[in-house]
């Protein structure tokens, strides 16, 4: 049963595309039992290195806002212990779970988990749409978004869309896609 289950859904902010070369600026974790989040955890992250000028305006984040911000390594017991055991899900689960991994092999950790992508959830439990976009299918779906590109946003939005990827397939198995 998939409510028997336990998940870490996840966002983050960050200095680039790229997890060998861009950092994480912003975490947010929501534990979720199936039902309801029973847990969560979000924070500013000093990357340790500047913000683009690009990302800063994309995000809003800014060099200021993490200048005391704590480092991944402050962080980095509080993750692992709030997502073990869990699945990681993410809105495009290859990117967040990849800058996380690097996060964590950058301080000589081997950091894994199963993963969940509510992208290709969507485009299978929910066909039709033009586009799978986070901040896009939150729109279709009336799911109220504000601060789109902040990690607790945007994982907030990925929370409830889950609840609607979960009540959709009822009986399916999440792991078939």
């Amino acid at each position: 049963m998939l409510q028997n289950r336990m998940y870490s859904i996840i966002d983050i902010e960050t200095t680039g595309g790229n997890c060998t070369t861009g950092k994480i600026t912003e975490i947010a974790i929501y534990k979720h039992d199936g039902y309801e989040i029973t847990n969560e955890f979000s924070s500013l992250i000093n990357p340790e290195t500047p913000i683009p000028i690009f990302i800063q305006q994309f995000t809003g984040i800014t060099d200021s806002m993490v200048k005391d911000a704590p480092k991944f390594y402050e962080i980095a017991k509080k993750i692992v212990e709030l997502t073990q055991n869990t699945i990681f899900v993410a809105h495009n689960v290859g990117f967040d779970y990849s800058f996380v991994k690097q996060e964590f092999k950058n301080l000589g950790y081997n950091y894994q988990r199963n993963k969940l992508c509510t992208v290709r959830l969507s485009r299978k439990l929910l066909p039709g749409h033009k586009s799978y976009s986070l901040g896009k299918l939150t729109t279709d779906l009336q799911i109220n978004m504000t601060h789109r590109h902040r990690a607790a946003a945007d994982a907030a939005a990925t929370v409830r869309l889950f609840e609607i990827l979960l009540k959709k397939s009822a009986s399916k198995s999440l792991f078939a896609y």
